[in-house]
């Protein structure tokens, strides 16, 4: 299963994410907000990611992580992100708990550790 995530293109969860967030008023630039925050790519960097249908592995294998990243906490799909050894796992996890920070409707600073 996790293999199966890591081949996963970014590009296939993209749009359920900005769908996700966009039931609750969230826009498709807060997404990039916190996908810029969390990787360090610029919109069109994450443009080119989607476009090109890199993997998760790819995507964060390239990324350059926020230093405070180790600051996001909490459960996501049943497990504390923080407690989870595998580290793209981990990765992957801390942007599904940042985008579910926004659903919630967490301000943006909160969500921005």
């Amino acid at each position: 299963m996790t293999q199966r995530i890591f081949a996963m293109p970014v590009a296939r969860v993209y749009p359920l994410y900005i769908d996700k967030l966009a039931r609750k008023g969230r826009t498709k630039a807060e997404l990039d907000e916190v996908i810029t925050w969390l990787t360090g790519f610029d919109e069109p960097a994450i443009a080119r990611h989607l476009a090109a249908d890199t993997t998760f592995e790819e995507f964060f294998a390239q990324a350059q992580l926020h230093p405070h990243a180790d600051r996001i906490t909490g459960v996501i799909c049943g497990l504390r992100v923080e407690q989870i050894e595998d580290p793209l796992m981990q990765k992957i996890r801390y942007l599904d708990k940042l985008v579910d920070e926004l659903y919630k409707g967490k301000a943006m600073e909160k969500v921005l550790r």
